[in-house]
């Protein structure tokens, strides 16, 4: 079983900072990505951050040298610490993860968390 649970998500005001988390359980074996994407009404799922198992990081422009995304491999949770939002980031934020379950797994395996809403008001 692999679980993904995220909080941190709300209302903020432009200019102000919110950091989401996400932490997953379960039986992970080696975590390969995680990584948050974000959907508004009537757009399509975005990535906004992602972190590679060799710490390698990467953001949307959008968010560059707003957003970053942290992991801490002990507590096997990603957060996502968002400054100067602006109306735009309003979304629902989708935490993600590749994963290999086991070390005999042959395949990386796909998880979802089940979305947290964050509103950022004028």
């Amino acid at each position: 079983q692999v679980q993904l649970v995220e909080s941190g998500g709300g209302l903020v005001q432009a200019g102000g900072s919110l950091r989401l988390s996400c932490a997953t359980s379960g039986s992970i074996f080696y975590t390969i990505t995680m990584g948050w994407y974000r959907q508004a009404p009537g757009k399509q799922r975005e990535l906004v951050a992602r972190v590679t198992s060799g710490d390698s990081s990467n953001y949307a422009d959008s968010v560059k040298g707003r957003f970053t995304i942290e992991k801490n491999n002990s507590k096997n949770t990603v957060y996502l610490q968002m400054n100067n939002r602006k109306p735009e980031d309003t979304a629902d934020y989708y935490c993600h993860v590749i994963i290999r379950r086991t070390a005999l797994a042959l395949f990386s395996s796909e998880y979802w968390g089940q979305g947290t809403q964050v509103t950022v008001s004028t």
